[in-house]
Formats: C-alpha cells, sequence, structure tokens
C-alpha cells in the first residue's frame, strides 16, 4: 500500500471560529468555503487561499475588530457552504 502525500501547506485554523457579516473567520481569515473543503484542495489552491489570507488579515488587523459583528459557524451555514463545494467544479 502506497503512502498517501501529506499536505505541506497546513490548516491555518486557530480553533475560534467566528465568521463575520461576509463569512470570513476572523480566526484563521478564510471565508467558510475554504474552510470546509480545506482537505479537498491541491498544493496550488492552497497556497493561493495562504495568500488571500495573509491580505485579508492585514485588511482585518487595520479594523477595531471589537466592533465587528461575528457569530459562531452554525450547522446550517456548514452544510449550505459543504452543499456548495460539491457543485463547484474542482
Amino acid at each position: 500500500m502506497a503512502k498517501e502525500k501529506l499536505k505541506m501547506i497546513e490548516s491555518p485554523c486557530v480553533a475560534c471560529c467566528k465568521l463575520d457579516e461576509h463569512k470570513v473567520c476572523v480566526g484563521c481569515y478564510r471565508h467558510i468555503n475554504e474552510i470546509v473543503d480545506w482537505n479537498r484542495r491541491s498544493e496550488a489552491e492552497l497556497a493561493a487561499i495562504m495568500q488571500q489570507v495573509a491580505a485579508r488579515k492585514i485588511q482585518y488587523q487595520q479594523q477595531d475588530l471589537t466592533q465587528l459583528a461575528t457569530s459562531a459557524i452554525t450547522q446550517a451555514e456548514w452544510q449550505a457552504a459543504k452543499q456548495a463545494s460539491k457543485r463547484s467544479p474542482d
């Protein structure tokens, strides 16, 4: 049995899942769609997401996050994002 190739890019998750109004997590700065199918992405896709994460982080750090309305990811949001990712072309 061949060994499965391990992903070199680790998830930026910090176990603080709170989404803003744009469905971006203010803990890891990923959009919910990037969170739910992280493990299905290619290395190139993960690298592109990490570039977006870096840009979002800078943008969010320039804001007063204490005034930002956030909510925990709900089961319904998670399921909707999972369904959307299944419909998206790979």
